[in-house]
């Protein structure tokens, strides 16, 4: 997948209610420099956002070590929201319950899920996901 560029000033693709510049792409634009996503939610929301915008490099360096992909590969898809139900953090662990809804070849899907995040020398990584049916 193409790797798309979003208007700074432009809504956020995770739907946050602000604007991509004071969303998202704080986490996007900060990985080099070692600026992270501070909870659960804000890294899955900016996952989100990179599989919208096909940040392919993202994906991978906030994916932990011990359930990433050695190679990641985008189905053509079209991101048409996200809604997040339930987020918390005990400790260097989190969860982040999510519905996303996207158009692909065959037609409107939703994905149900229930991620699981670490927090490893002070950064959060996603480690998997429990897919449910969404309602």
């Amino acid at each position: 997948m193409k790797k798309t560029l979003h208007p700074a000033r432009a809504a956020c693709p995770c739907e946050s209610g602000q604007s991509y510049a004071d969303c998202c792409s704080l986490w996007h634009a900060g990985l080099p420099l070692g600026v992270h996503a501070p909870t659960p939610e804000a890294l899955m929301r900016s996952r989100y956002s990179a599989y919208v915008l096909g940040l392919l490099e993202y994906l991978l360096a906030t994916w932990h070590a011990s359930s990433a992909p050695g190679d990641l590969e985008l189905p053509p898809v079209k991101w048409l929201g996200l809604e997040v139900r339930h987020a918390e953090a005990v400790g260097d662990a989190g969860v982040v319950e999510f519905v996303a809804r996207c158009r692909d070849s065959q037609g409107a899907q939703r994905m149900h899920e229930t991620s699981r995040f670490v927090r490893q020398d002070g950064r959060w990584y996603y480690i998997d996901g429990q897919m449910s049916e969404a309602p």
